[in-house]
């Protein structure tokens, strides 16, 4: 389980997370909403141990994610992935197992296929210098689940990916889920988080506004319609105040 209770960051004077707390139970996908600037990537990077809070605290299955052996559970991507750009994909995917125990049995086969998973195989001895936008999406998700994680965190995994690319990483995550994975990750195609999420949250100027279902808070309209209108009712009341 990733339990949050009362988490708040920083950055210098800026507000980035403002008491923030957040329980995700384990085996589900949790999409988490907000305006650009609200604080989701900073509370992806609390989460995955990146970053310490300035004020209470962050745990997986009850422990720090800061911890090595958590983050050994813990496999993420980050909106823009960074590679060594004269590696091939195959060889980077190789180097990012290798940096983790667990993975240290790992044979050839075992990359192959995690190649084959993110829709890679057939580029896996390019250069990556060379890889197109979805490529790299696909080679961040691959490195995500190099270690065979209980916990994956994605930072905008559907973006610059075309349709055909959306649907087989979709995919990939209802897989991943029906294995008992617990998915946290960020998103602006809403819709693609409605046919996802089982649960999602929604954060707004720091501050998370909702937490539950899709379902309980969609109430029957899609989930952007419900979105746009939730954020112009609190921006409304700030401008009233």
């Amino acid at each position: 389980m990733i339990k949050v209770v009362n988490v708040s960051k920083n950055y210098g004077e800026q507000r980035a997370v403002n008491n923030l707390s957040l329980g995700i139970e384990k085996g589900s996908i949790f999409g988490f909403l907000g305006p650009n600037g609200a604080g989701k990537t900073t509370t992806i990077k609390m989460l995955t141990g990146i970053n310490s809070p300035d004020q209470g605290k962050v745990e997986i299955d009850g422990w720090s994610p800061e911890l090595s052996s958590v983050r050994e559970k813990i496999g993420f991507k980050p909106e823009e992935p960074h590679f060594y750009e004269y590696l091939t994909g195959l060889e980077f995917i190789k180097f990012a197992g290798n940096l983790f125990e667990r993975s240290y049995q790992k044979k050839e086969s075992d990359y192959l296929g995690v190649m084959e998973s993110a829709g890679l195989y057939g580029v896996r001895d390019k250069i990556i210098k060379h890889y197109s936008k979805g490529m790299r999406q696909r080679l961040g998700f691959a490195q995500a689940i190099i270690n065979d994680p209980e916990y994956i965190f994605l930072d905008e995994p559907l973006e610059g990916l075309d349709p055909i690319g959306r649907r087989e990483l979709k995919n990939m995550i209802e897989r991943l889920k029906s294995q008992n994975k617990t998915i946290f990750f960020n998103s602006h195609i809403l819709s693609d988080i409605e046919i996802l999420c089982d649960q999602i949250g929604i954060i707004h100027k720091w501050k998370l506004v909702y937490s539950g279902s899709v379902l309980d808070f969609c109430r029957g309209e899609d989930l952007e319609k419900r979105f746009i209108e939730e954020i112009e009712k609190i921006e409304g009341s700030h401008s009233v105040a």
